[in-house]
């Protein structure tokens, strides 16, 4: 329904419809709050929405976002969603070749096999044991941060206490991760997969003195409590699905197509001025929640932006008429590719991958992790193509920042999809284009998305999928009581850049949504 038409009057006007607007939206319509949603695009879902890319190919893949670790079970329950995920026996496989020949390391298919897997690599037991140290310690962690994500921001020394570990405060929250994986690890490779979850979208090295490296790690371990990246069962627009029609059927309304262009506040009612292909509108309302970046919410707002951020990251889906046979006969690709498999995030690869970017270089030999989702979840693919064998292949590049495709995007694009994939065919028996699918048209079933692509097709800035910088998740001068607040009393930020906001978690969203219902403002 077009907001101009009928009510036009609200208790909260969320400005957005990705899946952290979508949790705000069903929140508060189950509280009796009035709710309009402002989408700017044909559907809702942001970054987390499943689409079928390839021409005439019932292949339904996650087109952004998609794996799930930081969404609290509270959120699920809360709204009653029809939406499970489906956890990976397998964690990760990275292929290397020493002393002339193929080989790798499988982590996961129980402890044993784990143990043997890198008894196997590193030729003793230190690796392994050293591994089991830290990941205790980041699950003991884990299960005393997590639970505080859905909670009022605690203090700095009150979350030191909650850890009660002051091992783990100093290696997670005061020094670089990377003096932490040079304590405990001798091996290049295994100090690489250990990095890898540092540097999931952000650009930095191993010893940034920020420690945005230590918060992204910080928050690739604790989701859920455990640390799993666990599968979408139906893609990621599954999510966004049951959280629209939580909002729906609750009494929101949901307006796509209508971008807000400008919010007018004076700290009780706001004014949300909109723009749809009709002309414009204005909506009232007690509350505004922005689920769009820091950069939009000045914007709309006639505020300073902050500071520019900047996205550092390639992601690429892929269908295959089957799974490529890997130079390491002793690993069945069902299982490589099941969990995360790694590609050029050797501890050194990744040191050089950086130093290269940061001088202004695409990365002669890019890292990047791939999974197939379809092993886990075969739903996503029509069953004519699951019976003959089709699997889908997603593919995150690390440290490719948006500054390298400024002079052109297209070109950069393919010398770094080249070069990936290079790396990849290094490791297989097979070359990857010889198992790509074709779409309807015969054109290979390959798509391939910088950070510019993504700030023009999501309107993330510099293409940084977290929106910015992740947060320490603790208060800090002007975050306020939720994470969520502004410099005006009735707007809040409810996108991936509210502290502990950042990757799929409806976190913002529930945080803001308790915000509103805390105020005494009454209900129109």
């Amino acid at each position: 329904m077009p907001a101009h038409e009928g009510h036009h009057s609200y208790d909260a006007v969320i400005v957005g419809g990705g899946h952290n607007g979508l949790v705000a939206a069903a929140y508060l319509a189950r509280a009796g709050r009035s709710v309009l949603v402002l989408e700017r695009l044909d559907h809702t879902g942001g970054a987390a929405v499943s689409t079928r890319p390839f021409a005439g190919v019932d292949a339904r893949l996650s087109s952004y976002s998609y794996l799930v670790s930081l969404l609290p079970q509270k959120i699920v329950r809360d709204l009653g969603l029809d939406f499970r995920v489906q956890g990976r026996t397998i964690s990760s496989y990275t292929p290397v070749e020493r002393g002339g020949r193929p080989t790798g390391l499988l982590v996961g298919g129980g402890e044993e096999r784990t143990r043997e897997a890198f008894a196997r690599l590193t030729g003793g037991e230190r690796e392994y044991a050293a591994w089991q140290r830290l990941y205790g310690m980041t699950g003991r962690v884990a299960r005393r941060i997590f639970p505080t994500l859905t909670e009022p921001l605690p203090s700095r020394d009150a979350l030191r206490r909650r850890v009660d570990d002051e091992e783990a405060w100093r290696i997670l929250f005061e020094e670089p991760i990377g003096v932490a994986v040079e304590e405990n690890f001798t091996d290049d490779l295994v100090r690489g997969v250990v990095l890898t979850d540092a540097l999931i979208g952000t650009f930095a090295d191993a010893h940034d003195a920020s420690l945005k490296q230590n918060r992204c790690f910080l928050y690739h371990v604790i989701g859920g409590g455990t640390g799993a990246w666990d599968v979408p069962v139906g893609g990621m627009g599954a999510l966004t699905d049951a959280l629209a029609a939580a909002a729906k059927d609750a009494g929101a309304v949901i307006a796509t197509g209508h971008e807000a262009v400008r919010i007018a506040t004076d700290g009780r009612t706001a004014e949300v001025t909109y723009r749809t292909p009709d002309g414009e509108g204005v909506a009232t309302a007690r509350h505004v929640l922005v689920n769009a970046s820091p950069q939009a919410l000045a914007t709309l707002t006639g505020a300073e932006p902050p500071a520019p951020a900047e996205g550092a990251q390639l992601k690429v889906n892929m269908l295959l008429e089957r799974l490529p046979r890997l130079r390491d006969s002793s690993v069945d690709p069902r299982e490589a590719f099941a969990g995360t498999f790694h590609i050029a995030e050797g501890y050194e690869q990744l040191a050089t991958a950086h130093a290269q970017a940061a001088a202004g270089a695409l990365p002669a030999a890019p890292p990047s992790e791939i999974y197939c989702h379809s092993l886990t979840d075969p739903t996503i693919l029509a069953p004519d193509l699951v019976e003959r064998g089709y699997q889908t292949l997603t593919l995150f590049g690390l440290h490719t920042p948006a500054r390298l495709f400024e002079r052109d995007n297209d070109s950069a694009r393919e010398e770094l999809l080249k070069a990936t994939l290079a790396q990849l065919d290094a490791h297989l028996a097979e070359p990857l284009a010889d198992c790509l699918a074709t779409d309807a048209e015969g054109r290979p079933c390959i798509e391939a998305k910088t950070p510019l692509d993504l700030e023009r097709d999501l309107g993330l800035p510099g293409g940084n999928i977290f929106h910015r910088d992740l947060s320490w998740p603790y208060a800090q001068d002007g975050t306020g009581r939720w994470g969520v607040e502004t410099p005006h009393a009735n707007v809040l930020l409810c996108g991936a850049g509210a502290v502990r906001g950042g990757g799929v978690s409806g976190v913002p969203g529930h945080n803001a949504a308790m915000a509103v219902l805390e105020s005494p403002a009454t209900r129109t």
